[in-house]
């Protein structure tokens, strides 16, 4: 009994292991947001999910229209950029044909940012629809603790391999 119970336990240790390794996001990413203003909806998000500070990251942008998320053909839009109430960035108004928009960006301080979206004459309406967003980098340090969490996660696994591994392969005593 003991061994089947074993054998279980591995089994269930090892396929929830496995699952790590494929690339999927059954949730949203952390560092995203979504707003519905005057019949539009625009989410944003960055890649990768926590910035670093001087490293290129990219935020990524799409427009949609109405409650039925329908792509638009295309729209203008513009960004600033605030840290600490202070406007520390602006990127101009930009054409973009389709539905989304994906540039480069560079973070230059760590913490709390709120990002300004703003959807120039769109379809029907005159005038600027203006999305706020709050956006979050991390520091260099970040890292250090994704990096504990996974050696945490692999060092219990190898106790649990060492403790039930063993009892699989002995031999009955009769």
């Amino acid at each position: 009994m003991t061994k089947k119970r074993s054998g279980f336990f591995l089994f269930i240790l090892l396929l929830s292991s496995i699952s790590g390794f494929i690339d999927a996001n059954a949730h949203s990413m952390f560092n995203s947001a979504e707003s519905f203003e005057a019949g539009y909806r625009v989410q944003v998000a960055t890649a990768p999910e926590f910035p670093q500070i001087e490293e290129p990251s990219q935020f990524l942008v799409k427009v949609t229209k109405g409650f039925e998320y329908k792509d638009v053909d295309r729209f203008t839009m513009g960004m600033r950029i605030f840290f600490n109430g202070q406007q520390v960035d602006t990127i101009p108004p930009t054409s973009i044909e389709g539905s989304h928009w994906d540039f480069d960006y560079v973070w230059r301080t760590q913490g709390n940012h709120i990002v300004k979206i703003d959807l120039y004459d769109m379809e029907g309406r005159d005038g600027i629809i203006t999305y706020t967003f709050n956006m979050g980098t991390q520091s260099p340090f970040g890292i250090i603790f994704f990096s504990s969490i996974i050696v945490g996660a692999l060092v219990l696994m190898g106790i649990m391999i060492y403790i039930y591994l063993p009892t699989m392969f002995k031999k009955p005593k009769h």
